[in-house]
């Protein structure tokens, strides 16, 4: 019996709380559990000739920025419009690549893209544990 609730204390003891703002005056603190919504920090997207694929490659990049930390950025997103209609043409998910970049490229026949046509709008959104980012938005010509 005693081996089977020697994990109890491990289950209980995972979570995390962040506090913002600072203490009030007198002998205890105002302070509140928060979470901070990522943004874009900077982004690009572009489109070259892959000639070993024989194929168009379009890749996303984004660095993304939390004030509370990147360890809850769950996903970054790229949605791409026409910029010409305003319809949506495509979206791609980023993968984390380091520091705080995200990353990813797809060969143009898995896309609905195309690599001559460049009046497209690119909406990076980040993602965390609690729900959707700052919109990015990018025109690529």
């Amino acid at each position: 019996m005693r081996f089977a609730l020697a994990p109890l204390p491990l289950l209980l003891s995972a979570g995390c709380l962040v506090y913002s703002g600072g203490g009030g005056g007198g002998g205890g603190s105002s302070k509140s559990p928060s979470n901070e919504a990522p943004l874009v920090q900077w982004a690009d997207a572009s489109c070259y000739w892959d000639e070993g694929y024989r194929d168009a490659v379009w890749w996303f990049e984004a660095d993304v920025v939390d004030s509370d930390g990147l360890d809850d950025v769950v996903a970054v997103y790229a949605d791409v419009y026409d910029g010409f209609t305003g319809e949506w043409v495509d979206a791609f998910e980023l993968y984390y690549d380091g520091g705080n970049t995200w990353y990813s490229a797809w060969q143009g026949r898995s896309t609905y893209l195309d690599c001559d046509y460049y009046d497209y709008v690119v909406d990076f959104q980040p993602e965390d544990v609690v729900g959707g980012g700052q919109v990015y938005s990018l025109d690529l010509y």
